[in-house]
């Protein structure tokens, strides 16, 4: 039996399991059974975790199809409410969670224990970098976007109609087509943006890894760089994905950003494998 958490954020569901309990097994196949949505928990990932302190921790992440992820950033907040709940954080106290892409400072604004255990909390999620880049699909489809680093790859594809269509196709295939092209050969994550206001932007979100999600806190701050550094919005911004809206507070390049939004706690449990 393997011990977990769920927590979700927006939406966007992860598991949490200590690396104790997963000590021996094959994390990416113990990864793909317990979050398949039909015949194990279901989730779009898991973290696995470590304590390194009374209020930090180590997390690795692999995908719901088993592949590794360098962070996540709703999923890094999942973990912060369920380590949150453990050590009876109250607002103001900061924990501090390692993951693949460096420390990641987390602010416990807000916790709501009635009648699921919710936290409000602001991620330091580093400092991101941004260019244009084209990407070729076929000769008659050119996608102009924005590569982000968030310390996760992204491609912001900015559209300007709400079904977030791009030449006439939806943004699920589009997605697919972009995420795993040849330009990207550890594949990237995909947003479709369209503002709304100078301090609003709706996105839609293709994860590598996931295919179509609700939210991503990674894409949510990667999409904020690209609508602040090349669209004219202004900080804070707030991004809505169709599980929720975030804040993202950026000064601008090279300053960090912080990301804003919640993460309340679904169930703990066992789970069967082997």
């Amino acid at each position: 039996m393997i011990p977990f958490a769920k927590a979700h954020a927006c939406g966007n569901d992860f598991l949490i399991v200590t690396e104790d309990a997963a000590a021996g097994r094959d994390w990416a196949n113990l990864t793909r059974h317990l979050c398949s949505r039909n015949t194990g928990v279901g989730a779009d990932g898991i973290e696995f975790f470590a304590w390194t302190g009374s209020k930090s921790g180590r997390i690795r992440l692999h995908n719901a199809d088993g592949s590794i992820a360098e962070i996540s950033g709703n999923g890094t907040r999942c973990v912060a409410a369920w380590m949150s709940s453990m050590i009876g954080a109250r607002p103001g106290d900061e924990l501090r969670i390692e993951t693949d892409a460096g420390l990641r400072a987390c602010r416990i604004n807000s916790v709501q224990s009635d009648p699921q255990y919710s936290v409000q909390v602001t991620t330091g999620m580093g400092i991101p970098t941004a260019a244009p880049k084209t990407v070729a699909l076929n000769a008659r489809s050119i996608i102009e976007g924005i590569a982000v680093s968030t310390g996760n790859p992204h491609l912001i594809v900015v559209v300007d109609n709400p079904e977030f269509f791009v030449g006439g196709e939806p943004w699920q295939v589009i997605g697919s087509q972009i995420c795993t092209h040849p330009d990207f050969p550890s594949q990237t994550n995909v947003e479709f943006l369209r503002a709304i206001s100078p301090t609003e932007i709706e996105i839609r979100i293709f994860e590598r890894g996931v295919g179509p999600t609700t939210s991503s806190g990674t894409g949510t701050s990667a999409s904020a760089t690209a609508a602040i550094a090349f669209h004219r919005c202004t900080s804070p911004l707030r991004v809505v994905a169709p599980g929720g809206a975030q804040t993202v507070t950026w000064r601008g390049p090279g300053t960090e950003l912080e990301l804003t939004g919640p993460a309340t706690l679904i169930a703990r449990g066992e789970a069967w494998y082997g």
